[in-house]
């Protein structure tokens, strides 16, 4: 049997593969459904399984957009396209973005998500406290003219769990005072935006996660949460997924039921508070005595 390092190891290499593929494929005029079954279907071919939907979230929208059967959204020149990929491997997860300026040349807004990343990963070790990620990412981005989102975070990650109950932040915060494991599993995601720094729900949900079998009354609605039981009940599932089981309309009212009920949870749209542009880049790392090993 692999053990839990070399499954880590292989979902990261995975993702790597994918992350380094999926660049050429975006260029102007291609859709966002075709870049999302890319991303998706290339984790399979290559022996795992989707941690999460393939968030690919568009200039002010900084995360949890995932695309839909019959979206017509395609990228534009000079889009910051923010590509977040999940792939597990029997459970063990690596969690990868990467922004792209489509059709153009690396800027400042993409280099400060970057270098943040990397400057963050330089101070991790085993035994230091999590606010100093937090400090180096802060400086980093703020040093280069930009904010960081406050409200978003990079996460501690265990088996079937991407978020494992310990946050990252981007900023600097003294309560965080979590003093890093060898062997933790940690993916760090800084955010950069030439907007306030914080962002906010907008519907539509287009990623739920399961939570509990709950009765509900509607017969699809009943279907539909024995599919998500069997199929998505540790990780986050997408609303693409779901669309072959059928028509949108009986499915949206499907997944408010659900929803209504407790059974599932959706995360809605994040978007920038004053819609500024925002870029993203993770790794995920393995903490070691020394410095950090990144998977991904």
């Amino acid at each position: 049997m692999p053990d839990e390092m070399e499954l880590l190891l292989r979902a990261g290499e995975i993702a790597k593969k994918v992350k380094s593929e999926v660049v050429k494929l975006v260029k102007p005029g291609v859709s966002l459904y075709e870049v999302a079954e890319f991303v998706e279907n290339r984790i399979a071919e290559l022996g795992g399984k989707p941690a999460f939907p393939c968030n690919l979230s568009i200039n002010e929208i900084a995360a949890h957009y995932t695309p839909y059967r019959g979206d017509s959204t395609a990228l534009r020149e000079g889009d910051y396209l923010k590509i977040d990929i999940g792939v597990h491997v029997e459970g063990y997860i690596a969690d990868t973005a990467l922004t792209i300026r489509v059709g153009m040349d690396e800027d400042d807004l993409m280099e400060a998500s970057r270098e943040a990343l990397e400057n963050a990963i330089a101070t991790i070790r085993a035994g230091i406290e999590i606010r100093e990620i937090s400090r180096a990412i802060e400086e980093t981005i703020r040093g280069m003219g930009f904010n960081p989102i406050v409200n978003l975070s990079g996460h501690k990650i265990e088996r079937y769990k991407l978020h494992a109950g310990i946050s990252v932040p981007n900023v600097y915060r003294a309560a965080d005072t979590y003093v890093l494991r060898e062997g933790d599993v940690f993916a760090i995601e800084p955010f950069a935006t030439t907007g306030a720094g914080q962002v906010i729900e907008v519907p539509p949900a287009l990623i739920y996660m399961f939570i509990k079998n709950k009765p509900v009354r509607m017969p699809q609605a009943r279907k539909l949460l024995n599919h998500i039981k069997t199929n998505y009940s540790s990780l986050p599932f997408a609303y693409r997924w779901l669309q072959t089981l059928m028509p949108d309309a009986k499915l949206k009212l499907a997944l408010v039921q659900l929803e209504r009920a407790g059974a599932i949870y959706s995360y809605n749209i994040l978007r920038e508070i004053r819609g500024g542009l925002v870029t993203q880049f993770e790794h995920t790392v393995i903490v070691e005595k020394d410095g950090a090993l990144v998977t991904t």
